[in-house]
């Protein structure tokens, strides 16, 4: 998103952090310089004694110990078949189902993470075979291995081995959840190339995690008419997707209702005035595109400016790209604005690029970002490729130009191309 999505975000994050120094100060009353030590004062203890004893109860107690643990074997190994070892004695049996049971744990989780829970848990099992032998050499009565170190750090590994035994269920958990959330995003998208009427259209999207809050339309209006979108909703992951999911079906239900142009996104920003929490805010670029004469008209709501790339012809030199610049602030701030509309021509050859803050602000591990300027670059060097390879290659760019450094935002980019009328698309097209 463009800087509006990053007041936004603080906004939120500053909710968050005065929430915390509420919290923290019971613990050493008003905000103390740093490095102060806290005062020890009776407040101070009382909210301890509360932090660790409010709602601990024997039902909690006998809810972790059965019901949750019952929940966590169950879910952890409802993949697991062991009914080819039910003849089998218990010996024999309960070994073979805790292998199985290592395995099919360690099968959920990446390489390196189920390196470290095999590492972990062999040498947790070698700790407690060593304690039962040595409790067997000095004796089953004898106290001795109780007032050993070593027997109370393995006893509170073990726990702590249960506690993130519980805690990798509950990601795992939510981990499924979110791939169908996924799955459902996905098929809510038009990711299949679009060829018609002169019109070629190929479209990615990469989020920053399982889901996003990127959004891009394509949708036909009849006679010839097409509509493109693509809006970037204020923080990503499970949030920023359901005001996506939000956002497209508020569009696309306008869109039904016969509204078009300034007046449509107009009443879409009021909706969403209504509906969205306020520190969220969309930007959006939305066109209505005439496939006979090239006639897009369109609204730039705080949106990153797309790039034009016009074609050779009569009077142009297919220099460097257009921008088409912003026309209104971004959605979902103030029903008190207007959304007007501009309106360009596209010529037979003409390409249209747009995309989200993803591209441009991806940053290498020295915090360096991509940058305009540099997409810019790029698009115009490859300004011949076919549609779907120059969105692949900006994407690969990207990527190679944040070498270690994970990408904190959703990228997505849409590649418009226009031959004019029914003109088809040269050969290897859009696509």
């Amino acid at each position: 998103m463009t800087r509006p999505n990053r007041a936004g975000i603080s906004a939120l994050a500053e909710s968050s952090r005065e929430r915390f120094e509420e919290f923290a100060s019971r613990f050493g009353g008003a905000r103390r310089r740093p490095g102060a030590r806290p005062a020890l004062t009776e407040g101070y203890w009382q909210a301890l004694k509360d932090l660790f004893t409010r709602d601990v109860t024997h039902e909690g107690l006998r809810q972790l110990l059965q019901h949750e643990t019952q929940e966590t074997f169950r879910f952890l190994t409802r993949e697991v078949d062991l009914t080819d070892l039910a003849a089998l004695p218990w010996y024999e049996r309960q070994p073979r189902s805790l292998w199985r049971f290592f395995l099919a744990v360690a099968f959920r989780l990446s390489p390196w993470r189920r390196v470290l829970f095999a590492g972990s848990a062999i040498v947790l099992g070698f700790g407690w075979v060593g304690f039962l032998l040595h409790l067997l050499a000095v004796g089953p009565f004898s106290l001795e291995p109780f007032s050993n170190t070593r027997t109370w750090l393995l006893v509170s590994a073990t726990a702590f081995f249960f506690l993130l035994t519980l805690e990798l269920r509950d990601k795992l958990s939510l981990k499924g959840d979110l791939e169908v959330a996924r799955q459902i995003q996905f098929g809510l998208l038009p990711f299949e190339p679009f060829e018609k009427d002169g019109i070629a259209i190929a479209t990615a999207m990469r989020p920053a995690n399982t889901v996003g809050g990127d959004y891009f339309d394509v949708i036909e209006l009849g006679d010839g008419q097409l509509a493109i979108a693509v809006g970037d909703v204020a923080g990503k992951g499970m949030p920023a997707a359901l005001l996506m999911a939000l956002l497209q079906g508020s569009l696309r239900t306008l869109l039904s209702a016969g509204l078009r142009g300034e007046e449509l996104v107009a009443k879409l920003n009021a909706h969403l005035c209504t509906n969205i929490p306020s520190n969220r805010l969309i930007t959006l670029f939305y066109g209505e595109l005439d496939a006979a004469t090239g006639r897009l008209r369109y609204v730039n709501a705080g949106h990153n400016p797309p790039f034009l790339l016009e074609a050779r012809g009569a009077g142009r030199s297919a220099g460097h790209p257009v921008r088409l610049a912003a026309t209104a602030m971004a959605l979902g701030i103030t029903t008190d604005t207007a959304f007007p509309s501009m309106v360009t021509e596209l010529a037979s050859g003409d390409r249209l690029v747009l995309y989200t803050d993803g591209v441009t602000e991806a940053e290498d591990p020295q915090d360096r970002e991509y940058g305009e300027a540099r997409l810019a670059a790029w698009i115009q060097a490859n300004r011949e490729q076919p549609g779907r390879r120059l969105i692949d290659g900006v994407i690969a760019e990207v990527l190679e130009h944040c070498d270690t450094a994970r990408p904190r935002d959703d990228m997505t980019l849409l590649c418009l191309d226009f031959y004019g009328g029914t003109d088809a698309p040269p050969s290897g097209g859009s696509v």
